[in-house]
């Protein structure tokens, strides 16, 4: 990836983010931008809900496939687990996305206040 830094400040990237595909060799894709809402960062998150989808619609799917009354064959429920396997890796990967993308708690008082409020010594 080639990335240029801009002479302004307000612009200067500051915000990496997994991306919910694989790059080159399959390694995880990373996009570095300033924060503001990009072609390439709407389509991410296009994809990332199109995936949550697919694993809800999976999901359900699964669920008759598995009770005590269904008869799948060997290969039939190696198809239903890969299917399970990869929306859970997809779903995994949004997670970690936007688990990156919460800002920090800031720091307060309460951490002061548990402390004073605990019995000493």
């Amino acid at each position: 990836m080639i990335f240029q830094r801009s002479s302004s400040s307000s612009s200067s990237p500051s915000h990496f983010r997994l991306l919910p595909w694989s790059g080159p060799e399959g390694k995880r894709a990373h996009l570095i931008t300033d924060g503001s809402a990009t072609m390439l960062s709407l389509l991410a998150d296009s994809i990332e809900n199109q995936q949550m989808e697919t694993a809800a619609v999976i999901l359900g799917l699964a669920k008759p496939m598995v009770e005590d009354t269904a008869s799948l064959t060997t290969g039939e429920l190696r198809w239903l687990c890969r299917r399970l396997i990869e929306s859970l890796t997809e779903v995994m990967n949004v997670a970690e996305s936007r688990g990156q993308r919460i800002p920090a708690y800031e720091d307060d008082d309460t951490d002061t206040a548990a402390q004073e409020s605990e019995p000493r010594a």
